[in-house]
């Protein structure tokens, strides 16, 4: 199961990512990207990972790109989800 929400503020749009991000799952990652990069404005992003269970190959190449395209800040609290955050920031 994976659930994706936003959550705005002045200046910065967060984006919450919970649950596992596998198969067909990751389009929907993808899909919920490109919803926000395209209202994102001048906004700041800042990707809540800190739900996160389980990441698939594809679904850490979406964090990279998000991170890449954005400079997003990542916020991750566990072991697993701080080494998904590392990976994206390389």
């Amino acid at each position: 199961m994976l659930r994706i929400s936003q959550k705005e503020g002045c200046d910065v749009l967060t984006m919450m990512i919970e649950g596992k991000v596998v198969g067909e799952w990751t389009a929907e990652l993808e899909r919920a990207w490109t919803t926000i990069l395209s209202s994102l404005g001048t906004k700041k992003l800042c990707v809540d990972i800190c739900g996160v269970t389980y990441l698939d190959q594809r679904g850490r190449e979406i964090l990279r790109e998000i991170f890449m395209s954005t400079g997003a800040q990542i916020l991750a609290d566990s072991p697993l989800t701080k080494q998904f955050a590392e990976e994206a920031r390389q």
